[in-house]
């Protein structure tokens, strides 16, 4: 499960809104688990939440009620979600449910009767219902203020732009369509609005995010762009901050994306879920098999813009996954040379169609396959940082320390899932934000030291 970290944790940390409540001023609390589209909707409800005059809680003491923003992805998110849920139970006792979990309301009341309300994803509507019969809003219009980019969970200098909701795709290892629906495109307009807001507020990085990125628009039936996801990343690339695209599946004209990286619009950054590279295994995943074909795709972006940064998730321990198949995606991993990769071991996930392939993988193969990949991934990241010694480029600072050493990215680097650039010395003054130039002098297996040049 991808759990947001702990410093983006409402329940966990300190918070980066105002908590200073006035007096009979109704509270909430907020515990948001998975991906960072379930983020995005965690600040959409808090924002609401916000602007109907609700003080919002950093802890469950000082909440008069928690929601919970759950994953249901895989089993493993379920788990943690159902213990997010009866935490929050004990410690609070007024607790709505939502997000992706909460399509399967039986599963949640079956463990925890006791919770007030459960909603689906991206239901803002039924969750603020929840939340006027729970808590009765009181609004002062004099003095309940909402910040002019709403309420954040993440650092000030970077924020999610979710694009669109909902996935066409069929993978047989996923049930994201059964639970958010079909693609859904936000307007043009919409998101180009949000975004422009927020870098008037001071963001200096917009990360783009949806379940299928390149397919944003294409369900518009009277569009007038055939892929309206090249009008939009023009778009974004003209308001001055830093646009990184994630979950970008490989369509052909993902090509004409490309030149816009080379020449400075967007970050030369695609995430790109391959899973993984042999075609039976990608035809038993109801995935496109044309792994050659990729590697062709791959070659084209690099001839186009040599600094690109590829990323990618893979699945090891696929159902009907034999030795031969996995030593193929290793073999593909050689020719690919992918920069940043993260790696599952399939499991299970109720619904999921892949449950019922034959030949599921032992455990313990799984995670002898785990193993190797990463190893081979690591000796890749190793190798392409160890180049960038003497280079110079731009970061992006995230965090000063009271030792004076500064936490940054490259462009390479996408917040909490890639690696880090570490400035040592003379970092005091920076602060989180700022954009500067430094040489790298050291590298590591995943992350970068560099000297502050300017």
């Amino acid at each position: 499960m991808s759990t947001n970290p702990p410093n983006l944790r409402p329940d966990l940390a300190a918070p980066r809104f105002a908590t200073d409540s006035r007096e009979g001023q109704p509270t909430i609390g907020m515990v948001s688990l998975g991906c960072p589209k379930a983020l995005v909707d965690s600040e959409r409800i808090l924002t609401r939440l916000r602007a109907e005059g609700y003080g919002i809680s950093p802890d469950y003491a000082g909440a008069d009620a928690v929601i919970v923003n759950t994953c249901g992805f895989l089993d493993s998110a379920k788990a943690e979600s159902l213990e997010a849920i009866g935490e929050a139970l004990n410690e609070n006792g007024k607790v709505i449910v939502t997000g992706c979990l909460g399509a399967e309301p039986e599963y949640i009341t079956g463990v925890h009767p006791k919770v007030l309300a459960v909603t689906g994803p991206h239901q803002y509507e039924q969750v603020l219902d929840a939340v006027h019969g729970a808590v009765p809003p009181s609004p002062d219009p004099f003095i309940d203020l909402l910040p002019a980019r709403g309420v954040s969970l993440t650092p000030r200098h970077f924020s999610y732009l979710k694009i669109s909701e909902g996935c066409n795709h069929k993978c047989k290892f996923c049930i994201i369509p059964d639970m958010r629906g079909r693609l859904a495109s936000r307007p043009h307009r919409a998101v180009m609005r949000e975004a422009e807001k927020l870098v008037e507020a001071g963001v200096k990085e917009l990360l783009v995010i949806s379940q299928d990125t390149s397919a944003y628009g294409t369900d518009w039936k009277d569009r007038d762009s055939k892929f309206p996801i090249l009008d939009l990343a023009r778009d974004l690339g003209s308001l001055g901050a830093w646009v990184r695209m994630h979950y970008v599946y490989p369509y052909p004209h993902v090509r004409d994306l490309v030149p816009m990286m080379a020449t400075g619009g967007v970050l030369p950054y695609l995430d790109i879920p391959f899973q993984h590279a042999h075609p039976d295994t990608l035809r038993r995943m109801a995935r496109p098999a044309a792994a050659e074909r990729t590697l062709d795709e791959i070659a084209a972006w690099r001839a186009t813009c040599p600094d690109i940064t590829l990323r990618s998730t893979f699945i090891v321990g696929y159902p009907g996954e034999t030795e031969a198949e996995f030593q193929t995606l290793l073999d593909w991993m050689d020719e690919a040379q992918l920069d940043r990769v993260g790696c599952f071991q399939y499991e299970n996930v109720a619904g999921a169609r892949s449950n019922d392939l034959p030949d599921h993988v032992p455990e313990e193969v799984k995670q002898e396959r785990w193993d190797r990949f990463m190893a081979k991934a690591q000796a890749i990241s190793e190798a392409k940082l160890a180049a960038k010694v003497g280079q110079l480029m731009q970061v992006i600072v995230d965090d000063v320390d009271e030792d004076g050493i500064a936490t940054c990215r490259t462009k390479a680097d996408a917040p909490e899932i890639d690696g880090n650039l570490f400035i040592d010395e003379g970092a005091e003054a920076l602060k989180p934000g700022d954009i500067v130039t430094v040489e790298v002098d050291e590298a590591g297996e995943y992350d970068l030291w560099g000297r502050l040049v300017s």
